[in-house]
């Protein structure tokens, strides 16, 4: 079981993973240095293991498939994750690091978003996006998220051992945000400073496709962690559907002691009954989404144990 783990996703890297590796390795000579090369065609692998790293293989393409692998191969007491693209300092590692060993956080953010980052980026649509959907999930979750899409994160083992990927690409770290808020983990902000790309090195977000990803995400996971709040609102739309067709057939009602607008109030029947087993079904969904919470919590002190264990081990080896 590694001390700390360095965990770095590439696809066509080669003009700054060496220098990632390098200042890594100098923050934090005692951790174990891992890229995972995505099918790379630019030599990134020969690269990265000529610079002291251990280099491993994603065959499938995107980010989320890349942390999946590494999630499941690697055992550390603290995980560091950055990119390989030389935009997120080595120097803040320690105190990220630091905030998993010592203060026991589960999730640390590297958050680019309340120093550098609207004067290094250069493409202004990433900026209203960032900012975006960090409003959107703060005000969901009430929480105090500052930097919500960002790549550089340090994780505790429990987190990495019980996060379940479902994210194929960039829209991974939006995942890992809501679930840390869902399950009510510890998450410590580390103001760091962000640099833009070096001349010659390409970003591979697109800005179009990967937002809307982002976003779906987070209405799916919405639906999925919060079902009764999500269904509430859906059930409030659907009666004020049902009231606005109902109105008409009250007023004439009223006046003549008739309903001759038949086919609008058995409209309006019909979405007061939507109305109605969209409450009750994220009333039930709700009672799911509890029984899955406790059931977590079990899992949690399980990898807890198997830590502690991992950790004697390899005091023994020693």
């Amino acid at each position: 079981m590694d001390k700390i783990a360095v965990l770095i996703p590439c696809y066509n890297e080669s003009k700054t993973v060496k220098k990632v590796i390098e200042d890594f390795k100098k923050e934090l000579p005692e951790s174990t240095i891992y890229v995972y090369d995505n099918n790379s065609k630019d030599g990134t692998d020969k690269i990265a293991r000529e610079a002291g790293a251990i280099v491993r293989y994603e065959r499938k393409q995107g980010k989320g498939n890349v942390i999946r692998s590494m999630f499941r191969d690697i055992d550390a007491e603290c995980y560091i994750m950055t990119d390989g693209d030389d935009t997120y300092p080595a120097e803040y590692a320690r105190k990220m690091c630091e905030a998993v060993l010592e203060r026991n956080a589960d999730m640390v953010i590297g958050d680019r978003l309340s120093s550098t980052y609207f004067t290094e980026n250069k493409r202004p649509f990433h900026n209203i996006g960032n900012v975006l959907v960090r409003k959107l999930i703060n005000m969901i979750y009430k929480s105090d998220i500052r930097d919500v899409m960002t790549g550089y994160r340090a994780f505790s083992y429990q987190f990495v051992k019980t996060f379940p990927v479902l994210s194929k690409g960039f829209e991974i770290e939006t995942e890992m945000t809501i679930h840390t808020l869902d399950k009510n983990m510890g998450v410590e902000n580390v103001i760091i400073e962000y640099r833009d790309r070096p001349e010659g090195s390409q970003s591979k977000l697109n800005t179009y496709s990967d937002g809307f990803k982002v976003l779906k995400t987070i209405g799916i996971l919405y639906k999925n962690y919060r079902p009764l709040s999500f269904f509430s609102w859906i059930t409030i739309l659907l009666a004020m559907v049902g009231t606005l067709f109902l109105i008409p057939v009250l007023i004439d009602y009223v006046a003549t002691g008739l309903v001759p607008k038949m086919p609008s109030f058995i409209a309006s029947v019909f979405f007061y009954i939507c109305s109605i087993q969209s409450f009750f079904g994220g009333l039930i969904l709700q009672t799911m989404v509890k029984r899955t919470k406790q059931d977590f919590e079990i899992k949690l002190n399980e990898y807890t144990d198997k830590k502690k264990q991992l950790k004697g081990e390899q005091s023994e080896n020693e």
